[in-house]
């Protein structure tokens, strides 16, 4: 737990001058301005409608002495960045906060609970979404990024009664999302109008990138949609269409039951390893914004443990060259992006450690197919150990699995600030790498680069020579 007793300074508000929702872009103060009870917000991405959220819950904190709001959101990440969005428009409104506490059992766990208490005795709660948080407080309510919540329709229908019950008070309900397919809750609250579901009276807001766009958000949308590349995800991500079907590939709770202490994410340099298990390395090439990510992993049974996550960032690839071909050099089987920009490294990894030791994978679509379903088996099996890292948890929960209209499954990752989801990338190499039949062979592919038949004959003809 960690607390900041500490009240923030007085903003505008108490000091007299110009109202703190002056920062809102119009669509922003639309839906702070709204004063329905039940209220949903269909948004694109890097909109600021979270922005927008937390100021109407810091406007009512400050304007309703002791009152309670929960937030229920996707993950860890989303909580604590409405949670300091809180602290900024408390600082904007001039609410002194008297205390900041967050829950967890150890400092890289996963967060239990983050509260915002103010000297008014008001307080803002940020709670995981599940269904027992949920029927837990009787509250007004947000849910941010509603349509990312596992298990949405058991949450909704966890928070019915409290919304239902006459007793408990008119409690308001903010939902708000982008689009993540069809099959959870978000989408059925926007799109079911039936009379008589009581969805009828819920005020609505869309708000597109476009719509942003011609609001003042300064942003280059078609320099936006041509980084996006992908008409699809585009679609859903930044003009609120639904897609038929999308899902996380890897749930908190399945990543959590593989966390281990004892899995390590830095290494010494020049370390020897003196184990006789054998290690695995999985390397993802980074491009322009993108990080390089080795993973390397050692297998104990039949449990691929963690042993290294080195993040190769803003690095000349001659030295990205020298890091890589050490930790190829001692392990049994490399996996290697070797796709775009990674082909000249991983050309230069197979000639210095042969193909026999190291794959250049090319990321096709049916390599895809390939790559992450494994990945998926080895966290439900638990045959596999991660460190406990938030930015490991964030990087790995953030692929998606869609799909299509055409009945085809894609998988897909958001561009963040802290890259693709290559850290996801890189350990479902290390897992292909692990999936050899024995250390330094190649199993056979579809539609594979290379025949590992022929790698491994190659192999045995220079240990004879």
């Amino acid at each position: 737990m960690k607390a900041s007793p500490k009240p923030t300074k007085a903003g505008p508000a108490a000091q007299g001058g110009a109202s703190p929702k002056s920062l809102l872009l119009p669509y922003q103060r639309a839906w702070v301005e709204d004063e329905a009870r039940f209220k949903i917000w269909l948004a694109a991405r890097q909109i600021g409608k979270t922005f927008g959220a937390a100021c109407e819950v810091v406007q009512d904190c400050f304007v309703r002495a002791k009152t309670t709001w929960v937030i229920l959101s996707a993950g860890e990440r989303q909580s604590l960045e409405f949670m300091e969005k809180v602290k900024q428009w408390t600082e904007a409104f001039g609410v002194a906060i008297e205390q900041y506490v967050e829950v967890r059992e150890h400092a890289e766990s996963l967060i239990k609970s983050a509260e915002v208490r103010l000297a008014n005795g008001s307080r803002i709660i940020a709670l995981p979404a599940n269904p027992d948080t949920a029927r837990g407080y009787s509250a007004n309510l947000v849910l941010d990024e509603f349509a990312f919540h596992q298990d949405s329709g058991a949450i909704w229908r966890a928070i019915l009664p409290s919304i239902a019950n006459p007793l408990r008070g008119e409690l308001k309900v903010r939902v708000l999302s982008t689009p993540n397919g069809q099959g959870n809750a978000f989408y059925t609250l926007w799109t079911d109008r039936t009379e008589g579901t009581d969805r009828t009276d819920w005020s609505r807001h869309r708000t597109t990138i476009y719509d942003a766009a011609a609001a003042g958000l300064g942003v280059d949308v078609e320099g936006l949609r041509r980084q996006f590349n992908d008409p699809d995800g585009w679609a859903q991500e930044f003009e609120c269409q639904f897609i038929d079907g999308s899902s996380v590939l890897l749930p908190y709770e399945v990543l959590a039951a593989c966390e281990s202490p004892e899995a390590t994410e830095t290494d010494v340099d020049g370390v020897v390893v003196t184990s006789s298990n054998a290690r695995y390395l999985g390397i993802d090439i980074g491009r322009k914004h993108d990080l390089t990510v080795a993973w390397e992993m050692e297998r104990i049974g039949d449990v691929l443990w963690t042993r290294s996550v080195r993040v190769l960032e803003r690095m000349a690839f001659a030295q990205q060259l020298e890091i890589l071909s050490g930790l190829c050099g001692r392990a049994a089987v490399t996996c290697v992006d070797g796709t775009g920009i990674g082909a000249m490294l991983a050309e230069e990894l197979v000639r210095r450690h042969g193909e026999w030791r190291v794959e250049a994978c090319q990321f096709t679509a049916q390599f895809k197919q390939e790559l992450y379903p494994p990945m998926r088996r080895k966290f439900e099996d638990k045959l596999i150990r991660i460190p406990v890292s938030r930015a490991i948890r964030e990087d790995l929960h953030g692929v998606q699995k869609v799909s299509t209209s055409g009945g085809l499954i894609r998988y897909v990752a958001p561009h963040t600030d802290d890259g693709h989801c290559d850290r996801a990338t890189a350990l479902a190499l290390a897992i292909r790498a692990a999936g050899t039949e024995a250390p330094g062979t190649f199993r056979r592919v579809a539609g594979g680069p290379w025949n590992g038949e022929i790698a491994l004959a190659r192999r045995e003809r220079s240990l004879v020579g």
